[in-house]
């Protein structure tokens, strides 16, 4: 039950996230349900099509689109009210990252993975929606800038299997993974920290 609640409060951030630059982008109503949908869902699908989950998870359990939907108008209805709260997409993109990368995390455990390949798994979960949701508006992917975003995934991910070596309630490891990608991520921003760039002009 905590797996579910992190999996949909995940998809509400990265629906919130998809719904704000669709409407940004000036989109119909379809597209920006498409976009919606496609950021929520994009990065849990593709992880259960590696791990051999099909049909995937949202399609056998209606909770993800009945989420999705009621994300969707949510944002639409109070879009004026969300942009207070955040800046550029930023804090529900984030939010969502920190929680799929645990989610995925733990999908990996389930089936036996070495704990590379989980944190491999909860970065890509945590980041294709994202990435699925750029192109399509047209926007060069984050995870493809100098920003640290699947830097922190994969920090997080370091933390979680660090902290499971103590003996600490599971939901705590949880919690405390997912914290370090956000805090990691608003630090990155607002010191203005980032990869360094291998172009050369």
């Amino acid at each position: 039950m905590f797996l579910l609640t992190i999996d949909v409060l995940g998809t509400i951030a990265f629906a919130i996230s998809g719904v704000s630059i669709a409407m940004d982008k000036r989109m119909d109503a379809f597209g920006v349900l498409i976009i919606a949908f496609v950021t929520s869902v994009g990065g849990g699908t593709m992880r259960d099509v590696l791990i051999g989950i099909t049909p995937v998870t949202w399609m056998t359990n209606m909770t993800y689109v009945y989420v999705i939907f009621g994300a969707t108008i949510f944002t639409v209805l109070f879009r004026q009210k969300i942009n207070y709260l955040r800046t550029s997409l930023f804090l529900f993109d984030t939010i969502g990252i920190a929680l799929y990368t645990v989610v995925g995390i733990q999908k990996g455990l389930a089936i036996g993975l070495h704990p590379i390949i989980c944190i491999s798994l909860g970065t890509m979960t945590a980041c294709f929606g994202g990435v699925l949701r750029d192109m399509l508006c047209n926007e060069i992917p984050i995870i493809f800038r100098k920003e640290i975003y699947a830097t922190a995934c994969i920090l997080g991910g370091i933390a979680y299997f660090a902290l499971s070596q103590f003996p600490i309630e599971e939901n705590i490891v949880f919690m405390v993974a997912g914290a370090i990608v956000i805090t990691v991520r608003l630090i990155a921003v607002k010191f203005k920290i980032s990869l360094p760039s291998l172009y050369k002009a």
